[in-house]
């Protein structure tokens, strides 16, 4: 329906024109199912440095991109052009006024424009990338470069919240616009399907962010591209004081999409206590003892009577001497023969009522035999037994925990001081660092400076996002082609620091200035292209200063940077656990339950629940919880045998007015269990900057027959440096002869430009032995084939017949 209107407004015949659209009107009443919107909607990408010639096609610079001159003649500075519809008049413009410009999907023929670069690491051959370029047509390149060879994709599209911060063919979008929504889709179809072609089939993941505006047509989009793919959406807090709107609930979240390709999946990390969420008891640094007895759902005999049977138990608790058989439905349990020398434990719950056991006869058995059983303490009705369940036994089988010793009763005692739990976190993320004004505006602004860019992504929700798919991928190739800032490059350094990886992110942002600066320029009779008008771009503006600033550990000015980084690498600190005396109460031991519970609400509230107050509690200690309490001191010494090896426990109270007994009994306990060892989290100055390099490219197109005639070798340098992997600082040829070769040990590349001195380049690459890519420049595909033949260690290319008929091509019809 798009891509008519743009005809309707063509059509001179004004009768014409009203009937047409009437019956569009009608047209567009008739409701359809599902993701349905415009996808030919016509866009075009200004080319600032192609020069304008006969045939060209052309736009006004300062003009919507929906009108279209075809050029006929070229006299001096003007232009005469014929208009793009059915009236095919002639107009006159001056040159100065214009750009040449493609449509999206018109075959196109980039090149690599060095604009700049940044070597912080000298010693290393990583070079990171950003690309100065309207996306889509970047990702034409990127395709070519490393079709199916990424690992990970980011990007931060815009939101589409209807606020003119987005441009669709050089017009901004807003609320008024009709098309809003085809506008932003058709957007993102035309490049997540190139997205698509670079990532790994086999192992890969985009990342998509996304908020409220689009989250739906974005997944059903997502749907519909990547039917082969695991998808899954998250949930992240990024702003906790909340967005305020009127008569709405306020904004504190974003979400993230997780396209997983082929069997890609999360790393199960070693992550901080912020993403262990409400889960009752958290995610186990140690090893986890659940209990035999069944609680929360179905937890009672009736309906479950293979569950329900007897364990004999020596009389001292210290040994199963036999597990018995289900009793059967509707059997007393009465009537069951006790054994000698034991006593019968059976599940019962607290309330006397029949219970049941979390496993079966032939599961408890074998557990028992391996020591993954664990017996506690008789109570009046039964007693406390613990097991570990699979995934825990697992842990100790594949030597995660290492088997010590056994205690009395044949359970397996492992050694835990070396182990954190790994995990994946669930699907809500509400973490501190992933706060976008402290943690991504605030670090923006202390490299480039203040109001430069707005609402910039967190360094940290952009770091954790990309680490969960490239923890254990060291050399990961990761593209961001929504770059803006420049946080993707920022966290990937970052995560290269804390891990000495390896990973390289290409970044790709256009060059456009805000609607204000925009205005401004404009009222100053500057128009895009212009050196005035590019240097205050979001490449050359922002994205760049940061990136350089960020390497070095500068700001702007070249000042050292102040603040230090956040990493998941932790170092241990000792720390005294807290021993605090409660000395307000007269007589400890008249305590009655509820004055127990105030106690502990008082002094442990959310490090010990009231629910395990009983009316003859003398003190409390719990495996599951990081504080204890000591009601009557006159049971110091159980007290302090129940508190043995309960390391996670870090606040204590001792009731008591006796000053003297208090030191005493802290004394035990600091001698007993000694002080806490905390993680805290290792800080990286942020004036250390990175041992990283970056280069700067503008991307720009070249004339097809100049190509073909070979007189574009010095442009295709840069774009050659990038297909052999982007090793080593980017060669550079010197004047204007072209050399017959080159052999780049140092990129790991080779080019032959001239077929007449083959021998001597065979014989010469022989003595290189880290030659990965070769190039031969040749018309005729047989000799190619002939003189890459005995090339088998390296990937080889014909130029430039690769590169034509790639973009001539795979070019995508809109």
């Amino acid at each position: 329906m798009a891509a008519i209107d743009t005809l309707i407004e063509q059509i001179s015949d004004q009768n014409l024109k009203k009937l047409i659209s009437d019956e569009v009107a009608r047209m567009k009443q008739q409701k359809k199912f599902g993701l349905v919107f415009e996808e030919h909607l016509p866009e075009a990408t200004p080319l600032y440095d192609v020069p304008i010639k006969k045939k060209s096609l052309v736009a006004e610079k300062d003009g919507f991109f929906k009108v279209f001159y075809r050029v006929k003649q070229i006299e001096g500075n003007t232009l005469i052009c014929e208009t793009q519809d059915d009236r095919h008049r002639e107009v006159r413009f001056e040159k100065d006024r214009m750009v040449a410009v493609a449509m999206f999907g018109e075959p196109i023929y980039p090149y690599l424009k060095p604009m700049d670069e940044v070597q912080n690491a000298p010693d290393s051959k990583l070079w990171h990338t950003l690309i100065e370029a309207e996306n889509y047509h970047a990702l034409q390149l990127l395709v070519y470069l490393y079709g199916g060879m990424v690992d990970c994709i980011y990007i931060d599209p815009p939101y589409n919240n209807r606020n003119r911060t987005w441009k669709y063919n050089n017009d901004y979008v807003d609320d008024k616009d009709s098309y809003k929504d085809s506008k932003w889709l058709s957007m993102m179809k035309k490049r997540l399907l190139l997205a698509k072609k670079l990532l790994n089939p086999l192992d890969s993941v985009l990342i998509v962010t996304i908020d409220e505006k689009e989250y739906l047509r974005l997944g059903f989009l997502l749907e519909e591209l990547f039917p082969e793919a695991k998808i899954q959406m998250v949930s992240s807090v990024i702003n906790p004081a909340g967005v305020s709107r009127v008569g709405e609930f306020s904004r504190t979240d974003e979400f993230l999409f997780f396209v997983k390709m082929g069997s890609c999946s999360p790393y199960a990390l070693e992550l901080s206590d912020d993403w262990r969420g409400k889960i009752k008891g958290g995610y186990k640094d140690k090893l986890r003892w659940n209990g035999l007895l069944r609680s929360g759902t179905s937890p009672t005999r009736k309906g479950h009577e293979k569950t329900f049977y007897p364990i004999f138990v020596s009389e001292d608790g210290k040994k199963i001497i036999k597990i018995g058989d289900p009793i059967g439905e509707g059997v007393d349990r009465n009537t069951v023969e006790p054994i000698a020398g034991t006593k019968t434990v059976w599940p019962i719950r607290t309330n006397g009522e029949e219970g049941r056991w979390n496993i079966g006869v032939n599961r408890l058995k074998d557990a028992y035999k391996k020591g993954y059983v664990r017996l506690g303490k008789f109570s009046d009705t039964s007693m406390a037994i613990s097991y570990l369940k699979k995934g825990e036994q697992a842990k100790i089988e594949n030597g995660i925990f290492r088997i010590i010793g056994k205690r009395i009763d044949g359970s397996v005692i492992v050694d835990e001081e070396e182990y954190t739990a790994k995990f994946i976190p669930g699907t809500q993320w509400w973490i501190p660092s992933h706060d976008a004004t402290q943690l991504g505006t605030k670090i923006l602004n202390a490299i480039i400076g203040s109001g430069k860019f707005e609402f910039p992504k967190s360094l940290y929700a952009v770091h954790d996002a990309i680490r969960f798919f490239t923890a254990e991928k060291s050399n990961a190739l990761i593209v961001d082609f929504f770059a803006g800032s420049g946080t993707t490059l920022h966290a990937v350094n970052l995560l290269n620091a804390e891990d000495n990886g390896n990973r390289r992110c290409i970044m790709v942002t256009n060059n456009e200035v805000s609607e204000d600066e925009e205005k401004e320029l404009k009222r100053q009779g500057y128009h895009p292209g212009d050196s005035e008008w590019e240097r205050l771009g979001i490449a050359q503006y922002v994205n760049w200063p940061r990136t350089i600033g960020s390497i070095k550990g500068i700001d702007v000015n070249g000042s050292p940077l102040n603040g230090s980084y956040l990493t998941y690498l932790n170092r241990e600190l000792d720390k005294p656990r807290r021993i605090k005396q409660v000395s307000l109460i007269d007589n400890p031991q008249s305590l009655t339950t509820d004055q127990k519970k105030n106690l502990l609400a008082i002094c442990l509230k959310g490090q010990l629940p009231q629910s395990l107050v009983k009316a003859d509690s003398k003190f409390i200690v719990s495996a599951e919880h990081t504080g204890s309490i000591l009601f009557d001191i006159h049971y110091d010494e159980e007290w302090l045998e129940e508190l043995d090896g309960q390391d996670q426990i870090t606040d204590i109270y001792i009731v008591t007015q006796n000053d003297k007994e208090f030191k005493r009994i802290k004394g035990k306990v600091q001698e007993m269990l000694g002080n806490i060892v905390e993680e805290v989290p290792v800080m990286r100055p942020m004036s250390e900057g990175f041992a990283a390099n970056a280069k700067y490219f503008k991307l720009g197109f070249l004339d097809k027959d100049s190509v073909e005639l070979q007189r574009q070798f010095k442009e295709l340098l840069s774009l050659l440096w990038m297909k052999a992997g982007a090793i080593d600082k980017c060669p550079e040829v010197e004047g204007n002869e072209i050399p017959e070769m080159l052999l780049l040990e140092d990129n790991s590349l080779a080019i032959l430009t001239d077929e007449e001195a083959y021998l001597d380049f065979r014989k010469m690459i022989s003595n290189y032995k880290n030659i990965k890519s070769i190039f031969i420049v040749t018309n005729s595909e047989d000799a190619f084939m002939s003189m890459a033949k005995p090339f088998v260690w390296a990937q080889c290319y014909q130029l430039y017949k690769d590169y034509l008929e790639n973009f001539s091509i795979n070019h995508v019809r809109q």
